[in-house]
């Protein structure tokens, strides 16, 4: 894997240290960059060229969620995971219209955050298990139209494979090889996907089939 560089967005000292120290001797990170503040954090997105940001929500000043819609309009490529004490059901959900590639408590274990980040990096989306009554709620609460979706989106049967478990958080590799086919034919269903949903990326494609329970 490419060295990836990261971003830590945390107000307390403490936990920033905590996050870099548990980072620092993997070997696919190269740098690792420290804000306290949104503020801080728009002047290193400026000046380094950052893969992954660690964002906490309750940032004194700008919030997290407002901090992340912020850089989504300027950096669409940048992975944005969000690491939190914060679990309530509208706040997940400003996150997730966000753009966030993962949610996760910061009770999280280093050895699993280390894998979480590897996976967000491969194009995963990840959510802690504390806020996926949430993001089903949220899957519910659309259900009406759900027996229309399919026509409305004009998905194929393959499409709607790859749409499922790009949803659960598979990366390209590991839908490939779930569907017996190659690499190259996942990412042409994706960039398919994209398309007839109407999206930018693989969180907004995952995101809105949770929303409207596409994949049934």
């Amino acid at each position: 894997m490419e060295k990836k560089n990261i971003l830590i967005v945390e107000d307390h000292a403490l936990t920033r240290f905590a996050l870099s120290a548990s980072l620092r001797d993997e070997d696919f990170i190269d740098r690792i960059y420290e804000a306290k503040d949104a503020y801080e954090g728009y002047e290193i997105l400026s000046k380094e060229k950052i893969d992954v940001i660690l964002m906490d929500l309750g940032l004194p000043g700008v919030d997290g969620i407002t901090a992340t819609n912020e850089i989504r309009k300027r950096y669409q490529d940048i992975k944005i995971i969000v690491i939190t004490s914060h679990n309530e059901e509208k706040e997940v959900q400003k996150c997730l219209q966000a753009g966030i590639n993962a949610y996760c408590s910061k009770d999280i274990k280093p050895d699993k955050l280390i894998s979480l980040i590897k996976d967000v990096i491969n194009g995963a989306i990840w959510f802690d298990s504390n806020i996926a009554k949430y993001v089903l709620n949220m899957a519910k609460e659309e259900k009406s139209a759900d027996n229309r979706k399919e026509s409305i989106y004009n998905l194929t049967s393959k499409e709607l494979m790859v749409l499922n478990l790009l949803a659960e958080g598979n990366s390209n590799l590991e839908i490939a090889k779930k569907l017996n086919i190659s690499v190259n034919t996942t990412k042409v269903h994706v960039c398919s996907i994209l398309q007839k949903l109407s999206v930018d990326d693989r969180t907004q494609a995952a995101v809105k089939a949770l929303k409207e329970n596409i994949t049934g």
